[in-house]
């Protein structure tokens, strides 16, 4: 297993990640589009994560289940992380190496405005499939 560095804007904050998920996915709910000016891209991590320059990252609680997380020198959007599970969604932009990503998946593709469009064939979930299938996970 090789270590993957990643790095923010400025360089004030690097992430090691041990394994890369080649799976890319965008969310289209309104706080992601809000937080970033367009759909959030993200790749999940289930393997260690360490930081570096910790003291440069700011954590904003945007909803009871998740919060995002950003360099407060440059602004670099870093992560979206789920509270109970401390799951976290890398932004796809972070990863230089990304030759081997796959987009596979969109989230809340109802809540996608119609200015846009992605060309990709994806697996789409609407906002009541996502909050169904994390209640669904809650009894296992």
């Amino acid at each position: 297993m090789s270590n993957t560095q990643l790095t923010c804007l400025c360089g004030s904050v690097s992430i090691t990640v041990t394994e890369n998920n080649p799976h890319v996915g965008t969310c289209h709910c309104g706080m992601c589009r809000k937080w970033g000016g367009g759909p959030l891209m993200t790749v999940k991590h289930d393997s260690p994560i360490s930081f570096s320059g910790e003291e440069n990252i700011s954590v904003f609680s945007s909803s009871e289940w998740a919060e995002r997380g950003f360099c407060k020198q440059c602004g670099t959007h870093l992560f979206y992380r789920l509270k109970e599970t401390q799951e976290y969604y890398l932004t796809a932009g972070l990863f230089e190496d990304n030759k081997h990503f796959v987009f596979d998946h969109q989230v809340f593709i109802d809540n996608k405005p119609d200015y846009y469009e992605f060309a990709n064939a994806t697996r789409n979930m609407t906002e009541k499939e996502i909050f169904a299938m994390f209640a669904n996970s809650d009894d296992n």
